[in-house]
């Protein structure tokens, strides 16, 4: 990856309907978003030029604002053009999708109900989450201090800004003791998820993932289980606690940016990514690849 800044590379950003050069894309430093989190964003990738479950994504972009008590000005599907056009614009075949809605500048306090809404989408080579020799071997995941919280608390199934925030400082103090990442229980000590992914655990050839209520049902954590049903695998969505993960034999996480990723540890508990592990990011990889077009 590339180590310059963001806010310094060359191409072009889809701003508010229009494409500007990417290092023009800014924001006021009063703006809403910014000061009170009124944002929420998707992370995407397109992989020989298709954009993974596209549709989806913007669903969920557009979802998201609503729970945040805004409209995002465009439809799903302007939303989906938008997204092609900016692959296009900047010549890219495999890449990640940024698009992030906030709330803009014309007031500044909690209440801010007459603010524009803004939509910038951008786009940029980005290879495996992990380190592709690391990533063979599984991870390794530390046990977070902070916790998912209560839905009752927090707009839990939105892709919200500041729902990351624990999860940046979470993943920073992981990556200080050496591991990759950090897996976070819920507020009543549950297993959750990790810092930008969800997780799979399995036991005897039974697929064990939490149940996604405090925290976001991912589109590839809902891919990686129709896949696996498909396959035929038994798939169980449950409460599981922390004390369990010493019977596990395999374990891996997903996402859009870790796609299927095996886990080597989580704390003192060790696992060896075996043949369902293998198989789902096979299976996964066959997935997201665009299928060819019928003669």
């Amino acid at each position: 990856m590339s180590a310059t800044p963001f806010d310094q590379r060359d191409g072009w950003i889809w701003y508010d309907g229009q494409f500007v050069a990417w290092k023009d894309a800014k924001i006021h430093v009063l703006s809403h978003g910014l000061h009170y989190a009124s944002s929420v964003f998707e992370g995407e990738r397109a992989y020989g030029g298709a954009i993974f479950k596209s549709t989806e994504h913007s669903r969920r972009l557009k979802k998201s604002g609503e729970i945040l008590d805004f409209e995002i000005p465009y439809s799903v599907a302007e939303i989906d053009a938008a997204k092609l056009a900016v692959l296009q614009k900047n010549n890219h075949t495999n890449a990640y999708l940024r698009p992030v809605a906030w709330r803009g500048s014309e007031m500044m306090g909690v209440s801010a109900q007459h603010n524009k809404i803004h939509l910038a989408i951008a786009a940029w080579e980005w290879p495996s989450y992990f380190d592709p020799a690391e990533k063979m071997k599984g991870i390794r995941l530390d046990l977070a201090d902070y916790r998912r919280p209560d839905p009752q608390t927090a707009p839990s199934t939105a892709k919200a800004a500041g729902l990351y925030m624990i999860c940046t400082i979470s993943k920073h103090r992981a990556e200080r003791k050496g591991y990759a990442d950090a897996l976070m229980l819920d507020w009543q000590g549950r297993v959750a998820e990790c810092t930008g992914a969800n997780v799979f655990f399995i036991r005897k050839g039974v697929l064990h993932t939490p149940v996604a209520d405090c925290f976001l049902d991912g589109i590839t954590r809902q891919t990686v289980i129709d896949l696996a049903k498909r396959r035929g695998f038994e798939v169980i969505e449950r409460r599981i606690m922390p004390d369990e993960l010493g019977s596990f034999e395999e374990c891996f996480i997903t996402g859009t940016a870790a796609e299927v990723t095996p886990v080597s540890e989580i704390a003192t508990h060790r696992y060896v990514p075996g043949a369902m592990t293998k198989t789902l990011m096979d299976d996964y990889e066959a997935e997201v690849l665009p299928k060819a077009k019928a003669a």
